[in-house]
């Protein structure tokens, strides 16, 4: 879609497009063409050849994430404990939505840090848990319809470590923290670091939004934040680990939208498939405007460097190992066998062996390194 209507868009947007969104259409296009090179094969036993162009593994295309979910899954999987879990979402009202749209990296950032601190203090509270808890983060930033609703999942397991770090503290059987405790903290934490931001000048505002760079407004805008009801809610639990990575596998990669919700598209219009949630998940299609269509999955695209998977208390990543190794001693059970993943990007080098022949089920060997004709960009992976 976006090798048909990128360059339009890009003539019609001209000097409204950021580097980073930029890039990332520039990237996609290329994806899996002659222009960033590839590899010639051929198979040993019937001499069939073919041409493998390289991916572009750009973490926004909808071509290249389950390699980089494989991986990441099966590194995950060593941190997985016998125990039940639990699915939290957080969300931020239309009104901060507006103002994260154009300050990404602050407000994002401010998001995973409102909901984890939330997390980990009410856990902490012996009224609730009275324990120091893990979370894996995966920042979503969108809605069926490719707008923008930027919002958090979190995956955390049903229990914790007591303060003296000697016993497992166990949650409730298919109960984990009081949601409305949370929403009201979240609410309170996440509007006092947006303020904060405000008072420290790292916030901008354009367009409808300018007023909100005076500093009365703003305050006044917030306290009609603070008298809201705020989105948080807990799925049903997980029925065990299996599900647990089955779940992330289909949530740590994702996308605005992937390619086979896309059902047709021409010269002016792309339709592609949606759920309506208000309506029982009802499957729906919806029809946009190419230029719409590419607006709105531009919406999604993340800052450079900015990392949408992130761990914290016993699952963040500084001692994540030696706290699980702790865990899994209290629960008197034996650790996985290591992961062996290595998400680090690999060349193909000539003599090399690839997949089976398609013609005979041969071994393919790779015979010929073709180099492309631009810089093949290797951005930083979601792998922590």
């Amino acid at each position: 879609m976006l090798r048909r209507h990128g360059h339009s868009f890009r003539t019609r947007n001209a000097g409204q497009l950021d580097r980073s969104a930029r890039r990332v259409m520039g990237t996609i296009e290329a994806c899996r063409t002659a222009a960033l090179g590839g590899h010639v094969e051929r198979c040993n036993d019937c001499g069939h050849t073919a041409i493998s162009y390289n991916s572009c593994r750009n973490r926004h295309c909808p071509k290249c994430q389950a390699g980089a979910a494989r991986a990441w899954l099966e590194a995950r999987a060593a941190d997985l404990l016998p125990v039940a879990y639990f699915h939290i979402v957080f969300t931020l009202p239309a009104p901060v939505a507006a103002i994260a749209l154009q300050n990404k990296a602050i407000v994002y950032a401010l998001l995973f840090e409102a909901a984890a601190e939330t997390l980990k203090t009410i856990a902490a509270d012996p009224r609730h848990l009275g324990a120091e808890i893990g979370a894996t983060m995966v920042l979503h930033s969108w809605g069926q319809t490719l707008t923008h609703h930027p919002h958090v999942h979190c995956i955390v397991p049903g229990g914790g470590l007591a303060p003296d770090g000697k016993t497992w503290i166990a949650c409730r059987p298919g109960f984990f923290l009081p949601v409305r405790v949370l929403a009201r903290l979240y609410r309170r934490l996440f509007l006092d670091k947006l303020r904060t931001a405000h008072r420290a000048g790292k916030l901008h505002f354009f367009n409808e939004l300018v007023l909100l760079a005076d500093t009365t407004a703003f305050d006044t805008h917030v306290a009609s934040l603070r008298r809201t009801e705020w989105v948080v809610y807990a799925k049903a639990p997980f029925a065990g680990p299996e599900q647990v990575l089955a779940y992330l596998s289909r949530y740590t990669h994702r996308i605005a939208i992937s390619n086979r919700r896309l059902v047709a598209l021409d010269d002016s219009h792309v339709a592609f498939t949606w759920r309506d949630y208000a309506r029982g998940r009802a499957q729906k299609i919806m029809r946009l405007d190419t230029h719409e269509f590419v607006r709105r999955f531009l919406l999604h695209v993340l800052p450079d460097g900015f990392q949408r998977i992130r761990h914290y208390g016993f699952l963040a990543n500084g001692h994540r190992r030696a706290k699980l190794a702790a865990i899994r001693s209290l629960l008197a059970v034996s650790p996985p066998s290591a992961a062996s993943a290595d998400d680090t990007p690999t060349t193909i080098e000539p003599g090399k062996p690839s997949v089976p022949c398609p013609c005979c089920g041969g071994t393919m060997t790779v015979i010929e390194v073709l180099p492309g004709t631009r810089r093949r960009h290797w951005p930083r992976l979601d792998t922590s």
